[in-house]
């Protein structure tokens, strides 16, 4: 698959246990969003309104504590019909996907209408944890019975967030990887793709046929981003 990504910018995160930016991150995000009126959050876990309420607030935090607030901030969750959905999406100047339950989400986006949508939008897109898994062609789902299942697709990549050796994963993943690769993410990590660059920041691994290493050639990196 050859992919083709709209997104301004799209960055796939791992999580931020501390609830701050790291200072790498914050620049690229500064560098790419010069205007910022509206923000909108959608949520992994849709029908929990208060947490969502909340997390929304928590999460425009984090930009507003690096002196990159938005004028306006909202969610999407089970409150939200597909009209305003559809509309708040392409008002946005940045789109993020929330963590959270990543197949709630992605039922959440179909049922919305949404799917489209992300893929022709030049927004700012992240995501972070169930989020960026979202954002990739294909989800390394873990819980229940392990399976692989379709996402909304803005990259080829198979992101697995919240990434660490010894984890109750782990044997799952390298089963899986036997059949795509999939990429593991520490918290605090960070993918960026632009146009046809892609770049990393933090600790970040390869997992390809049964096997675990780290990832730091760019030009893999490129490759598991924009399709073999």
């Amino acid at each position: 698959m050859n992919t083709t990504i709209n997104a301004h910018i799209l960055g796939l995160f791992s999580g931020f246990p501390e609830h701050h930016f790291s200072d790498d991150i914050e620049k690229v995000l500064r560098d790419n969003l010069p205007k910022r009126d509206s923000i909108v959050f959608i949520s992994a876990d849709p029908e929990n309104f208060s947490q969502n309420d909340d997390d929304r607030d928590g999460m425009h935090g984090m930009f507003t504590e690096r002196g990159l607030a938005f004028t306006r901030k909202h969610v999407i969750d089970r409150r939200t019909d597909e009209e305003e959905a559809i509309r708040l999406v392409r008002e946005a100047d940045c789109i993020w996907l929330m963590g959270g339950e990543s197949k709630l989400q992605i039922k959440l986006i179909r049922d919305l209408g949404l799917v489209s949508e992300l893929r022709e939008s030049r927004a700012v897109i992240l995501g972070v944890s169930a989020g960026s898994m979202n954002l990739g062609r294909l989800v390394a789902y873990v819980w229940d019975k392990p399976e692989f299942y379709e996402a909304i697709g803005l990259t080829d990549i198979t992101i697995k967030s919240h990434f660490e050796k010894g984890e109750w994963f782990i044997p799952a993943l390298l089963e899986m990887s036997m059949i795509h690769p999939i990429v593991g993410m520490e918290d605090m990590s960070a993918i960026f793709v632009k146009g046809d660059d892609v770049w990393k920041t933090g600790n970040i691994y390869l997992i390809e046929k049964g096997e675990i290493k780290p990832l730091s050639d760019k030009e893999t990196l490129h490759v598991l981003c924009f399709g073999r």
